[in-house]
């Protein structure tokens, strides 16, 4: 796959979910409701939407059809957006710009971003029980979604993010924080694209052997763009981990040694694609760009 082809079908897995998600505000999250309109200022307000193009990629390699798989991608990323005005509130990192844009809760109030989020889980939910796939499909993503998300998975490692707030981490309590934070996420947005295929069969295990790898890499690389880059370019204040005395890759192993650290993350992400051949190009080139992005 040329770096030609990546870029575009990046584009049509994005395109895809921008659309699919236009649709289920419309039905989820109706305008005239002001949490409403701030669940959908957060969620359509731009993004990479790395963990929806996970879904599709990974529901066609598994031989499903990406179009049936876009409520689901749709999902994540309702479900994703939550995560990131609640970690924006007061009460958790205090940002004030998400995006290149005010944060929910400066752009509307704390009350209504906090319950916009909620509403936001709750749509996410919803779009997974009425996708246009058999139960026994939407069964399995919805309880992929909701393990990913609790108290076993992203809510566990935002409980560990702001413990080390107060305490020193070391480096296996720094990667069990963020194989929860950051990648329960990533590694469901592969097992859902499993779940909307009719048979996923060989190609489920070397897919989260790679998500579990690219969700550290994306961590890292976060690290890595917290003290190199500056907010223009992100979209989000800067320096924000120091700020907070969070344990960091950075702070761990210094700037060359998180750097090093990632690329060891890639290395075992594409050495997890092996086995699936050229059919597995495009996740190949996805997990490069997670290590080399600037923003």
């Amino acid at each position: 796959m040329t770096n030609e082809e990546y870029k575009a079908q990046y584009g049509a897995f994005v395109q895809l979910t921008e659309d699919r998600l236009q649709t289920l505000c419309d039905r989820y999250l109706p305008a005239a409701a002001r949490i409403s309109q701030a669940a959908r200022y957060s969620l359509l307000g731009g993004g990479k939407r790395v963990r929806a193009v996970l879904v599709l990629a990974a529901c066609r390699l598994a031989g499903g059809s990406a179009e049936a798989a876009a409520d689901y991608a749709a999902a994540l990323e309702m479900l994703h957006c939550y995560s990131l005005i609640h970690d924006d509130l007061p009460c958790m990192d205090n940002d004030d710009m998400r995006r290149g844009r005010p944060s929910c809760h400066r752009q509307f109030d704390e009350a209504t971003a906090l319950l916009a989020a909620d509403a936001l889980v709750t749509a996410a939910f919803e779009a997974v029980a009425n996708a246009p796939l058999p139960a026994e499909s939407r069964a399995e993503a919805a309880a992929v979604l909701a393990k990913a998300a609790g108290a076993r998975g992203m809510l566990y490692g935002q409980e560990l993010d702001k413990r080390f707030e107060r305490e020193s981490a070391g480096e296996a309590q720094l990667l069990e924080l963020h194989r929860h934070k950051t990648g329960a996420l990533i590694l469901a947005a592969v097992q859902m694209g499993c779940a909307a295929a009719a048979d996923a069969g060989a190609v489920r295990t070397p897919l989260e052997q790679y998500a579990s790898e690219i969700g550290l890499v994306f961590q890292i690389v976060d690290d890595v763009l917290d003290v190199t880059s500056d907010a223009a370019t992100l979209g989000k204040p800067i320096g924000s981990d120091a700020e907070n005395g969070k344990t960091t890759f950075v702070s761990l192993y210094g700037l060359d040694g998180a750097r090093r650290l990632a690329a060891q993350h890639n290395d075992a992400a594409l050495a997890a694609l092996a086995p699936l051949g050229e059919a597995a190009d495009f996740l190949r080139q996805l997990a490069c760009g997670l290590l080399e992005r600037r923003k």
